[in-house]
């Protein structure tokens, strides 16, 4: 298969499907996700919303996101008793490249990387910011 550019909504649905496919199997990321998720069917229509909010901002879009991940991420974290390092990042990145590179190759695949390595850092960050505003 000749990889091209993240293009359409149905791109993004396949890489975020794809991806999600990796994390929920992953021994490190798997238990969180799957114990927070109840209805993955609209959680991968929410995040595929998400990044086509994020990479395709200058198009007219059918579909926008609503949410507060940030809020979300500090929740999910305190349910775990404060216990999402940077390696759970690391894991959450390095599937999002591995996935990316698997099916897609050019401008907007590569701004979703850099998108997901700033958004990650940023998440962390914010993570850790909650858990000293307790």
């Amino acid at each position: 298969m000749e990889k091209k550019d993240i293009n359409t909504r149905e791109d993004l649905a396949l890489l975020v499907d794809s991806f999600y496919i990796k994390i929920r199997k992953d021994e490190t990321l798997g238990p969180i996700f799957n114990n927070a998720i109840t209805d993955w069917d609209k959680h991968l229509n929410h995040l595929t919303t998400f990044w086509e909010s994020s990479l395709f901002f200058s198009r007219k879009l059918e579909h926008k996101y609503i949410g507060n991940p940030l809020e979300v991420h500090a929740k999910v974290d305190k349910e775990n008793n404060n216990s999402i390092t940077e390696l759970h990042f690391g894991i959450w990145l390095n599937y999002w490249m591995q996935t990316i590179d698997e099916l897609f190759l050019g401008e907007v695949a590569d701004n979703a990387k850099r998108r997901a390595r700033k958004m990650g850092s940023f998440m962390y960050l914010k993570i850790f910011e909650a858990r000293a505003n307790k």
